[in-house]
């Protein structure tokens, strides 16, 4: 076999795998969204969870920001411990 043969062997295996990749992605894609399809079908949210959602997200926001004042001094200890064990400054 020439060498060109052997470019030509190769760039149609490499074609030839894209397109079996990009086959699989599109048909990931649309198996996804028949399935979330479906599901919003057959269970559809309902009014309690939707008038609920503002007031949740709301508290999680404060919660958040008490997690990470709780945790920094975590964090803080936790970056010095891994500096004495290593021995940096």
């Amino acid at each position: 076999m020439t060498s060109s043969e052997l470019m030509l062997e190769g760039f149609n295996l490499m074609f030839a795998g894209m397109g079996f990749v990009i086959f699989f992605l599109f048909l990931l894609i649309y198996a996804i969204e028949f399935a979330s399809k479906i599901i919003n079908r057959f269970f559809p949210e309902s009014e309690s969870l939707t008038s609920s959602h503002p007031t949740q997200a709301q508290s999680t926001a404060v919660s958040k920001v008490d997690d990470i004042a709780r945790l920094r001094p975590v964090i803080v200890a936790a970056i010095a411990h891994h500096r004495r064990q290593q021995g940096l400054k």
